[in-house]
């Protein structure tokens, strides 16, 4: 094996392993990321600035953060307060600085 082989072998695993990391697992099952929908500690991953991924929502129904729901359901979802799923992040129920 060349030196350029090994290279490119290598860089193709740790792209590989990066697509992982990110990759929500059953989303493509027939269900789609529903945001704003999750309670507290119980998103399925991040969307943006200051979360990571699983489990890691400060508020209930906190914006940026999704949930894995049936394809078709999260903008007919209602919540408390009035509130509605959406397949796009949302900047309402943010965590305190």
């Amino acid at each position: 094996m060349t030196k350029q082989s090994r290279s490119l072998m290598i860089a193709g695993a740790l792209a590989a392993g990066l697509a992982a990391q990110f990759a929500t697992p059953a989303q493509a099952a027939g269900q789609e990321k529903c945001y704003g929908v999750a309670l507290k500690g119980q998103n399925d991953c991040a969307a943006g600035a200051g979360t990571t991924c699983a489990g890691t929502s400060k508020v209930d129904y906190q914006g940026n953060e999704f949930k894995l729901v049936p394809a078709g359901t999260c903008t007919t979802m209602k919540l408390p307060g009035g509130r509605m799923g959406s397949l796009t992040p949302l900047t309402r129920d943010m965590p305190k600085a």
